[in-house]
């Protein structure tokens, strides 16, 4: 009876083991969820791993997308400057919205320069909206921002 438990316990420590390894293929969960990922990085959180591009503002090569992760459920703005190597003052914001209309939070950042892609940290939670602003060189270019999401 002593070597049956022994050997279901060795099983059972063999399979728990077993179980946090993930197979081929497969990624690591993400670190956060909701509101747990505000002001945290898509990268560092691996939100980013399973994120879609839910709305785009800009053209031609100058884009600010809204980034979403349904594993974390949480956003954030990523920013593209690939079209014009004069335009350095520019700035990405994504706000999230009650879905009675009112503006909760908003966060920023700011391009690094031409040919470069840079991103916010998140807001996070599943029963709002979101948008992104982008104003690309403040002397040259209109604040614009996406519809709601």
């Amino acid at each position: 009876m002593r070597k049956t438990t022994a050997r279901l316990a060795l099983i059972g420590v063999a399979a728990a083991t077993l179980s946090m390894v993930p197979l081929a293929g497969t990624s690591y969960a993400a670190g956060c969820a909701g509101a747990g990922c505000d002001n945290k990085g898509p990268a560092t959180y691996k939100c980013d791993d399973s994120s879609s591009t839910k709305r785009t503002v800009g053209s031609n090569g100058r884009v600010a997308e809204l980034r979403w992760s349904a594993d974390c459920l949480a956003g954030w703005v990523r920013i593209k400057n690939n079209a014009d190597p004069d335009i350095y003052d520019s700035t990405a914001t994504i706000e999230k919205w009650s879905l009675d209309g009112r503006l909760l939070k908003s966060l920023s950042v700011r391009t690094p320069g031409y040919g470069k892609t840079d991103w916010s940290n998140m807001l996070g939670g599943g029963e709002f909206k979101y948008r992104v602003c982008v104003r690309f060189d403040s002397d040259l270019y209109p604040l614009e921002c996406s519809s709601k999401w």
